[in-house]
């Protein structure tokens, strides 16, 4: 998707390995992730029970060198790429955020967005905290240093602070001697655990995990807390099946890898799919389909099988250039985009195109994108978006525009299409997503595309 670019908040890594080198570990499980945030990213390491750790502005290969890597080294190491969704783009909000208190230090890492801030917020202040950044990760790291004060362990301050915490929160949590992963107890964001040898890992995405040579071993439960000492592990599942799983359909529309495995579906099944689906629904009398890279590629394919329409190249893409989604201003966006793609004419040149986008936003991009097929010769060009259209906001770490900025608000299917100059137009029904998760253990929350939301959210914003 290039349409000023849905943004979703982060990828974290986590690893135990007694054999050390855990910084370099968790470096190529951050590269692994750097799709899911490319403002910031940091590393926090454990030796002899004494936390360090490096973060900057700037991608992965950009803010670690090799120096730096073997410096931090590490039995234990937690990780983090950002993209802002709360909170400022600024380096002080960069993680993992690392404490000192009268316990002794902590480092967290969070994917994710919690509805209740602001409540959190007021809480703290009035308990005397004095905040460093403008992000929730840091009111959720106060939570847990204030419960260890009361609690004997770690893993039972994490515990008590799920009590205080509503919305989308998977967390990787380092203490001087324990290594902690939970994910919140609807199970918006991804979080799974794989080993390797002694090794014990933890990331946002399985694709991290194949980074590194781990092997997957499973997704945390929704609610669920892992708690590694020496190599041990004990699961705390108080909040385990407290609330119902709804994972976030568009980690497997966009967000995730098409390498990845989310609860069991293969996200680029998930787009296939997507595409079939489409092609069913939404015909069209064409020459050749095309997808718009890079997550528009495995549902136009499933577009190209489904419908018996050729698939083709359309697009040349510039490999050195991060996600246009992930500039943080409108204007880095848009210088983003057109250097972006270029199309290939060979492919277009005459034909009638059917493009197959992951989904429109604004629809400025998309508006882009025909034009420069229109101009490139095709003479029909007919889009189809693998997700449904864009009418509601996320409160769950998607940075969805506000409704004046949406094209699908207050629009019709044929004012949508007329405003991006295409010939056709079509989106993927909302009540299909169901039909694109097959293998998912798990439901889904679609509250950006259907205005409904697992959790009551007006308790929170309105307030």
């Amino acid at each position: 998707m290039m349409d000023n670019r849905i943004g979703e908040e982060c990828g974290v890594f986590a690893i135990y390995d007694p054999d050390g080198d855990c910084a370099r570990s968790t470096y190529y499980g951050l590269y692994a992730l750097q799709h899911r945030g490319q403002e910031s990213c940091g590393i926090a390491v454990n030796n002899d029970r004494n936390i360090t750790y490096y973060k900057d502005m700037g991608l992965v290969n950009e803010v670690f060198n090799g120096d730096i890597i073997d410096k931090l080294g590490g039995t234990m190491a937690i990780g983090h790429v950002r993209y802002s969704t709360t909170g400022e783009s600024l380096r002080e909000n960069a993680q993992p955020l690392v404490l000192r208190y009268v316990k002794g230090n902590i480092a967290i890492a969070h994917n994710g967005n919690l509805v209740n801030k602001s409540e959190l917020e007021e809480y703290l202040s009035k308990a005397g905290a004095i905040f460093q950044t403008t992000s929730d990760t840091e009111m959720i790291a106060y939570t847990i240093a204030r419960h260890r004060l009361r609690y004997g362990s770690v893993e039972e301050a994490v515990e008590k602070t799920i009590c205080h915490l509503a919305g989308a929160f998977s967390l990787v949590v380092m203490s001087p001697q324990k290594l902690i992963a939970c994910r919140d107890p609807w199970g918006f964001r991804p979080l799974c655990m794989g080993r390797k040898g002694k090794a014990i890992v933890f990331a946002s995405e399985t694709c991290a995990l194949d980074t590194i040579g781990a092997e997957y071993e499973r997704d945390l439960k929704p609610g669920e807390i892992v708690v590694v000492k020496n190599g041990e592990i004990k699961t705390i599942d108080r909040f385990v099946n407290t609330k119902p799983h709804t994972q976030c359909i568009f980690e497997y529309l966009y967000f995730a890898r098409p390498d990845s495995i989310i609860d069991g579906q293969s996200t680029n099944d998930s787009r296939m799919l997507a595409g079939r689906i489409l092609a069913h629904k939404f015909p069209a009398d064409a020459d050749v389909v095309i997808g718009v890279p890079d997550s528009g590629i495995s549902a136009a394919m499933g577009y190209a099988l489904e419908s018996g329409i050729p698939y083709g190249v359309g697009f040349i893409k510039n490999k050195y250039i991060g996600r246009s989604f992930i500039q943080p201003t409108q204007s880095m966006r848009e210088n983003a985009v057109r250097i972006k793609l270029n199309v290939l004419k060979g492919t277009v040149e005459g034909k009638r195109i059917v493009m197959v986008d992951d989904s429109i936003v604004r629809g400025t991009t998309s508006k882009r994108i025909v034009s420069l097929l229109r101009k490139f010769g095709a003479k029909e060009v007919h889009v189809r978006s693998s997700a449904p259209p864009f009418r509601c906001p996320c409160y769950f770490g998607t940075d969805v525009p506000s409704k004046d900025q949406l094209i699908a608000t207050n629009r019709t299917i044929e004012q949508m299409c007329e405003r991006i100059g295409a010939d056709s137009l079509a989106f993927l029904p909302v009540e299909h997503l169901k039909d694109i998760i097959p293998d998912a253990k798990c439901g889904y929350c679609d509250g950006c595309f259907s205005g409904k939301y697992p959790i009551d959210v007006d308790r929170y914003i309105n307030t």
